[in-house]
């Protein structure tokens, strides 16, 4: 699916002039890393979605698709029917979703039709049963009785935090799974971190990235949760945001939560594993025993291996 939404966002910008792209660029790393809550819709209109779409679908999808596996690995026999993405613009996160399983109606709400009409463009070839809806998010949004997904990814951070709880509460009152994804920030984990408390209330069960559905071991302003996924940049990536790498890493907050029976992870990967010699440092969120650090050596054998291969974010056990 990378492939396709890559050969999609080709030629987006084309005759649009380049310091409109650029001041539009400025304006939504402001909003997107969620320091101007409004109530009004962030992408105004084509140039605004453009430079969006351009700038940060790329990122998006591959922090929602990151996500999104974590959680499939945890529910391998599941897969949803309908699925909604709340606030989802150009369809990033319906892109991810697709390319976590198959089968599947998605449907995109949205209050900037702007936005909705770039993100069916788009889609068009590739996803061309998408329903592009346009929707006010906030207080007042329903989601249909019975969906069995909900979305919603770096979008709290836009919201007035009364339609932020109203959001994540439509979410958690009619789908059998929520999965929330934020900026890997510290004010973006808090945001995950309200939802999640909001989600559990709810009766929902927390099933990646904690191994439990306790409070979380993290003390805030001491540090964060937040994971990684890395970004092939594409020519057009690299003009619109002005990097000269052929990659970037997308720092990320989520939380996936369910209605039915799912077994967590026993432990997960929080930090980038420390290679030594002879050994494997990993700072691990538990069931149990809250965060900590174990040591992997090779007297460990076919653990130790694992540790090697292990990633930031992975399952341990």
């Amino acid at each position: 699916m990378h492939e396709e939404l890559r050969a999609a966002l080709a030629g987006l910008l084309d005759g649009l002039p380049p310091k409109q792209a650029a001041q539009a660029v400025e304006r939504l790393i402001a909003n997107y890393r969620g320091r101007t809550p409004t109530d009004a819709p962030v992408l105004r209109d084509r140039a605004d979605v453009a430079a969006y779409a351009a700038y940060r679908m790329p990122a998006t999808f591959e922090a929602v698709r990151a996500a999104l596996a974590a959680f499939a690995a945890r529910v391998p026999d599941w897969s949803p029917a309908t699925h909604v993405d709340i606030g989802g613009g150009t369809g990033a996160a319906t892109w991810a979703t697709a390319a976590t399983w198959e089968g599947h109606r998605s449907t995109v709400l949205d209050w900037a039709q702007p936005a909705l009409d770039l993100g069916r463009e788009l889609a068009a070839k590739t996803l061309p049963d998408t329903e592009w809806r346009r929707q006010t998010i906030g207080e007042g949004l329903t989601v249909p009785a019975g969906t069995d997904l909900v979305t919603v990814s770096y979008v709290l951070g836009e919201l007035r935090p009364e339609d932020r709880r109203a959001v994540v509460a439509a979410a958690a009152t009619a789908a059998e799974a929520v999965v929330l994804i934020e900026p890997g920030t510290p004010e973006g984990y808090l945001r995950i971190r309200e939802a999640r408390t909001q989600l559990t209330e709810a009766g929902l069960r927390i099933v990646a990235p904690c191994p439990h559905s306790d409070t979380c071991p993290i003390v805030p302003g001491q540090d964060w949760c937040h994971f990684a996924a890395r970004v092939n940049r594409s020519s057009l990536h690299r003009q619109v945001k002005g990097g000269s790498l052929p990659y970037e890493d997308e720092k990320f907050s989520y939380v996936a939560a369910t209605t039915f029976d799912a077994t967590p992870a026993p432990a997960r990967i929080v930090r980038k594993p420390q290679l030594r010699k002879g050994q494997v440092l990993l700072d691990l969120c538990t069931t149990g025993d809250g965060l900590q650090r174990t040591t992997v050596t090779k007297r460990h054998g076919t653990h130790y291996r694992k540790a090697r291969d292990a990633s930031w974010g992975d399952d341990w056990s």
